[in-house]
């Protein structure tokens, strides 16, 4: 499969990686980083891979699903919200894996419709789609 990127952006992570900094390359954004107490490390005030990605996963699936509204008729509720979780952990088969679940707070929508929506932008988002091959997304609505 090949993608047609229309915009990309880079960042630098520097220090211990998960205990270091990370900066945008235009500089827009920097971040400390810092291991949570759970995974060993001292936790406090600071970024981490799993907040980084609940961060971006959340804001795709909800533009996507600006998307995916086109494509089914069905509008995207105002004051509609995604909310996504991140885990992280050790795999049974070795090495560290991560869990995720959206949550999509569709004011008004009927079950039905909320679910093809967010069925849809599933198929849809990057994110989604960036990891469909390893991670079980849990979908959740709510109304």
């Amino acid at each position: 499969m090949s993608v047609d990127a229309k915009y990309t952006t880079s960042a630098t992570a520097s220090g211990g990686g998960r205990d270091g900094q990370t900066e945008l390359e235009d500089g827009s954004m920097a971040l400390q980083l810092v291991v949570p107490k759970e995974m060993g490390g001292p936790g406090g005030d600071g970024a981490n891979p799993e907040k980084l990605f609940a961060l971006g996963y959340s804001a795709c699936f909800l533009g996507a699903m600006r998307v995916a509204s086109k494509e089914t008729g069905i509008a995207v509720p105002e004051g509609s919200t995604v909310t996504a979780t991140i885990g992280i952990g050790p795999r049974s088969e070795g090495g560290f894996g991560i869990t995720a679940a959206l949550d999509a707070y569709l004011p008004g929508l009927d079950e039905a419709d909320a679910k093809k929506l967010v069925d849809t932008t599933h198929n849809i988002c990057p994110y989604s789609n960036a990891i469909k091959a390893s991670v079980d997304v849990k979908t959740t609505t709510r109304g």
